[in-house]
C-alpha cells in the first residue's frame, strides 16, 4: 500500500484539522509528521470544539492508530494537557496513540532561548509564538537534542542537565532574567515526562513499514503551511521544520515512492499570523471583514490573523512544491456577501510582470496585479451539495482550479465536520 498525504499550502491556519477528522474514517493510521505545539488544529462536531496541538486529528475516532512521528518536536507539559482535555471526552488515548522514540523533546530552558532570541530581536522579530520550537530543532540539527527514547535510560537526568547547561550558557549572553521561573516549570516538566514514560513508545519507522506491508492505509498530517517551510517559504519568517510533501518522508522514515495523494489544503483567501511579507495584505475595511466573518485569530496564540485575497502565484508554487493531487478549499462561507472579489494573478516584480513566486516578495519590491470576479450573496453554512450552490461559487471553484490546474476536490463552507462537500469521488 502508499500513504497519502495532508499540508497546507498557504501559511498555515488552513483547516488541516478539520479534513484529517473528515477523512480519518477512510484511514488506518494519522500520522504527524513535522512541527511541534505550534499548531493549532481545531475540530467541530456533536457540540465540540477542541484544538489539538501535537496529538494526530484522528484522534477522536475509535479504533485508529494516531502516530506521533519523529519529524515532530514534543513539549511534555503541554502534550500532557492535550491528553488530559482528550480525557474528558473519553477519548482511550493510551490505546489510540503511538509516539515515535525518536520524536526530539522540548526542554523549558529551550521556550526560554526562544523568548530571549525574540526579544533581542526587537521590531526585527519573526512572530515566533515561543514554544520553543527553533531552538529545539537547532539541537536537533547541531547533534545536541534529547530525544523521547531518551526518557527510557538510566542516564536521562544526566542528559537534560547537560543540554541545560548549554542552554545556560547561551541565555548569559540575552538581558533575560530565566532563573526564577525554571525551579518551577523544571518539576512541571519532569512531572509530565513521567506520565510520558506511561504511554506507548515505539520504533515508528519500524511501524509505519510493517503496516505498509500489511496493506494498511496512511495519512501523514503536516502542521503549518508551506509558504511557512524552511527551505521554501518566505523566509527568514518561517516555521524550523519541512512544512513541504518532503517533510512526510524524513519526519516518517517514508520513502518517496509510497507517496500516492497529496491533498493541498487552502483557503479561500489569504491569512498569516505574525510578522513577514504578505503580497495580499488587506489593511483596509475589507480586511477587518474578512477577519471578523472568519473569526481569524490564532488556535495556539490567540493572535488576530492578517487577512488578504487569494494569492494565485504562490498557490501554484507551492502545488509544484508538494506535487499536489487535489486540492481542498476552506471557507468558502467567510466570502459570501461580497459584490466582487479580487484575486492576485500575477506580481509586478521590480517592473517586470511575473506570474511565479521570486526569491523575495518583500512589499518594496513587489505588487500584486489583481483580477475581479463576481462574488455571490448566499449564506453557504447550509449547504450540502453543489448543485443547490450559487453559480457566483461555481464559477470561483473552476476558475481556480483552471489557474491552478489542479482539481478542487473537496469544499467547506462552515467549521463543524458536517459542513464540508465532497465535490469528486476521491480513489483512497
Amino acid at each position: 500500500m502508499t500513504v497519502d498525504v495532508l499540508l497546507g499550502l498557504q501559511w498555515g491556519d488552513e483547516g488541516k484539522g478539520k479534513i484529517v477528522d473528515v477523512l480519518t474514517r477512510k484511514y488506518d493510521i494519522i500520522a504527524r509528521f513535522q512541527g511541534g505545539p505550534n499548531a493549532g488544529h481545531t475540530l467541530e462536531f456533536d457540540g465540540i470544539k477542541h484544538v489539538l496541538h501535537t496529538i494526530p486529528s484522528g484522534i477522536f475516532h475509535a479504533g485508529i492508530k494516531n502516530l506521533i512521528g519523529n519529524g515532530v518536536v514534543i513539549d511534555p507539559v503541554i502534550f500532557q494537557k492535550e491528553i488530559t482535555a482528550l480525557k474528558e471526552h473519553k477519548v482511550d488515548v493510551k490505546a489510540a496513540l503511538l509516539i515515535s522514540r525518536k520524536a526530539h523533546l522540548i526542554l523549558p530552558t529551550h521556550r526560554m532561548l526562544d523568548a530571549a532570541s525574540e526579544a533581542a530581536k526587537g521590531k526585527n522579530k519573526i512572530g515566533s509564538t515561543l514554544k520553543g520550537i527553533g531552538p529545539t530543532y537547532m539541537d536537533k540539527t547541531g547533534r545536541n537534542g534529547l530525544r523521547v527514547g531518551d526518557i527510557e535510560l538510566t542516564d536521562f537526568e544526566e542528559r537534560y542537565n547537560t543540554l541545560k547547561g548549554k542552554h545556560e550558557q547561551l541565555l548569559s549572553h540575552y538581558d533575560f532574567d530565566y532563573k526564577a521561573d525554571l525551579a518551577k516549570m523544571e518539576e512541571e516538566w519532569y512531572a509530565a515526562v513521567d506520565a510520558m514514560r506511561e504511554m506507548t513508545l515505539i520504533d515508528s519507522e519500524h511501524f509505519l513499514h510493517q503496516a505498509l506491508a500489511e496493506g494498511k492505509k496512511i495519512l501523514a498530517e503536516g502542521a503549518q503551511g508551506s509558504l511557512l517551510d524552511i527551505d521554501f517559504g518566505s523566509y527568514p519568517f518561517v516555521t524550523s521544520s519541512t512544512t513541504t510533501c518532503a517533510g512526510s518522508c524524513t519526519g516518517l522514515g517514508i520513502a518517496p515512492n509510497k507517496i500516492n495523494k497529496v491533498f493541498g489544503i487552502f483557503k479561500a483567501y489569504c491569512t498569516r499570523v505574525g510578522s513577514g511579507p504578505f503580497p495580499t495584505e488587506l489593511f483596509d475595511n475589507t480586511g477587518e471583514e474578512l477577519r471578523a466573518k472568519g473569526h481569524e485569530f490564532g488556535a495556539t496564540t490567540g493572535r488576530p490573523r492578517r487577512c488578504g485575497w487569494l494569492d494565485i502565484p504562490a498557490l501554484k508554487y507551492a502545488v509544484a512544491v508538494n506535487g499536489v493531487t487535489n486540492l481542498i478549499m476552506m471557507k468558502a462561507d467567510v466570502l459570501s456577501g461580497f459584490d466582487s472579489i479580487k484575486v492576485c494573478t500575477h506580481y509586478r516584480y521590480q517592473g517586470e510582470l511575473i506570474e511565479h513566486l521570486p526569491y523575495s516578495i518583500d512589499e518594496n519590491l513587489i505588487e500584486p496585479v489583481y483580477e475581479e470576479v463576481k462574488g455571490w450573496q448566499a449564506d453557504l453554512t447550509g449547504l450540502d451539495n453543489l448543485e443547490d450552490a450559487p453559480q457566483e461559487l461555481k464559477d470561483y471553484i473552476k476558475y481556480v482550479e483552471d489557474k491552478i490546474g489542479v482539481p478542487i476536490s473537496i469544499l467547506s463552507v462552515g467549521p463543524n465536520r458536517t459542513q464540508t462537500i465532497q465535490l469528486e469521488e476521491l480513489a483512497i
